[in-house]
Formats: structure tokens, sequence, C-alpha cells
């Protein structure tokens, strides 16, 4: 009970302690209801579970990448393996089909001693077995005398002055060009004709 200014006495009533506000919390968890601190937990644990899944995939990544640089190591030894038993391969059955000349100029040098003629003869059939084996080999001469000069299988050492034969026609084939397939193997080294009328002269002064 109070007094007023009057005197008269003025009753107060007591405070309604259950209706007041409650004291902000310290940890906005601590009071939050159970439905967010549900919603709270399983936010928490989803994340903890793509964090799981995430490293879990990023070791089967790891793991398939070592495997695939394995098996591309693996691939890239056996495929040298191969590339280089077939260059042994290739030689091997190259020089099997030389081995008859060989024999040849063996039993040649071993026979009794012949006329001019006649090791003339022995030496054109060795060559000629020569030129077959290489044949077989898809080795083949190149085309030269009487054909047209031609940079690109040709190799000129010589130009000749002449008028019985057309200009940059080749003359004589100094030593044989071979192809291989399409692929050159060595140029024929030849001999060409140039004509007069197609040099050039300097003006008179």
């Amino acid at each position: 009970m109070t007094m007023n200014n009057d005197g008269s006495d003025i009753r107060v009533s007591s405070l309604d302690v259950e209706h007041e506000l409650p004291a902000a919390p310290e940890n906005g968890n601590e009071n939050a209801r159970p439905e967010q601190q549900e919603g709270t937990s399983r936010e928490q644990s989803a994340k903890g579970t793509d964090l799981g899944e995430a490293d879990d995939d990023r070791k089967a990544l790891r793991d398939r990448m070592a495997r695939l640089q394995a098996d591309f190591e693996n691939s890239r030894k056996r495929a040298a393996r191969e590339q280089q038993e077939f260059r042994e391969f290739a030689l091997a059955d190259a020089l099997k089909s030389l081995l008859p000349i060989l024999d040849s100029l063996d039993r040649a040098i071993r026979a009794p001693a012949q006329s001019v003629e006649e090791l003339r003869r022995g030496i054109e059939l060795i060559r000629k077995l020569f030129e077959d084996s290489l044949a077989r080999l898809g080795a083949n001469p190149i085309p030269a005398k009487g054909k047209p000069f031609d940079p690109r299988v040709h190799q000129a050492v010589e130009m000749t002055d002449t008028t019985t034969a057309a200009d940059n026609q080749v003359l004589e084939e100094l030593q044989p060009g071979y192809r291989l397939q399409d692929r050159l193997l060595r140029p024929a080294m030849v001999r060409v004709a140039r004509h007069p009328k197609h040099r050039s002269h300097p003006e008179a002064a």
C-alpha cells in the first residue's frame, strides 16, 4: 500500500510474475523448440552424410585414375614390345631372302677358274637373283635413262650440252635409285641433257 499526495490510501496490486516475459537466453538453441532442435540435428546429420559421400567418391575416383594409369602404362609397354617384335620379324624375313645371294657368291668363289664370259654370266645371274629379292621386299628401281629429269627422284650430277636429245632428258644413269613402295630410298644419280637453245646468253655490250 502507498500514500497518495492527498493522504489517501491507494492499494497496489501485486505483480503477476507468471505473465512476465522470459529473459533472452544466452544460447539461442537452449530454449529452441523441440521441432527446431530436431531440424537442426537432421541438417547437421545430412551435412555429415554429404561429406562422407564426397570423401568416398573422391577415394573411388582416385582409385579409378590409378587403375587407368596402370592400364595405360601396360598398354604402352605392350605396344612398344609388339612393335619391336614386328621390326625384328620384318628384318629376319628380309635377311632370309638375301641369304641365297650370299650362297651363290660363295659357290662362285669356290668354283674353278672360268673364262671371262662365263664369269660375267655368273655375276649377271647373281645380280638378277638379288634384284628379284629386292622386288619381293617391295624395293624397285626408279626408271631414269631416256626419261625426263624429275628432281623428286633424280639427282643431276652433270649437265651435258647436246642437240641429239631433248632438253632436261636423262642421258645416262650413273647410279640407280630405288623406291620402297611409294617411299624414296635413294634418288638415281644421272647425267642430264641441256639443249644449247635453252641456254641464256648475255647481251652484247
